[in-house]
């Protein structure tokens, strides 16, 4: 039982020994343990205002490149507009070209037909003329032959002759 229950001198010199422990710890050892704390505790308020700051730029960078994508999608349907522009007009363009050209072919074709067309009434009255000539020229050879005929022509030319005149 003995252990259970100290004797008055082992407590007085523990009480001593845990005093001067104490005494000492307080002195310099509890100065120290206070200054390492404090200093861990500013470590970690200068860590967390450095996260904070942190994070307060990587918000302001995210909100930055959101506004530069908003601007870059503008400036990317400001360009699809007017590249959709340029192409209608390219088109337009190239359509008007096409159909001036195609009038001037037209023209060309038409002018080409005429000319065409006249060269060959000119052929065809030409050869026209030639056969009523050589039609004419066989009739009145063989009415010629004839000096009853012959007589008879002449008269008949003379008498339209002083009728024209």
């Amino acid at each position: 039982m003995e252990l259970f229950t100290p004797d008055f001198g082992l407590v007085f010199w523990m009480f001593v020994a845990f005093a001067v422990l104490l005494f000492v710890l307080y002195k310099w050892g509890w100065p120290v343990i206070v200054k390492t704390i404090d200093s861990r505790a500013d470590l970690i308020d200068k860590g967390v205002e450095y996260a904070q700051n942190a994070k307060e730029q990587l918000d302001k960078a995210r909100e930055q490149s959101e506004a530069y994508l908003a601007e870059a999608r503008n400036q990317q349907a400001d360009m699809l507009r007017e590249a959709e522009r340029i192409k209608t007009k390219i088109i337009d363009d190239a359509r008007s070209a096409a159909q001036v050209e195609a009038r001037k072919v037209m023209d060309a074709a038409k002018q080409s037909i005429e000319q065409e067309r006249k060269e060959a009434q000119q052929q065809f009255r030409n050869e026209v003329s030639n056969f009523a000539l050589d039609i004419a020229s066989k009739v009145v050879r063989n009415q010629l032959q004839n000096p009853e005929s012959q007589s008879k022509l002449v008269n008949s030319l003379l008498d339209e002759m002083e009728t024209n005149n």
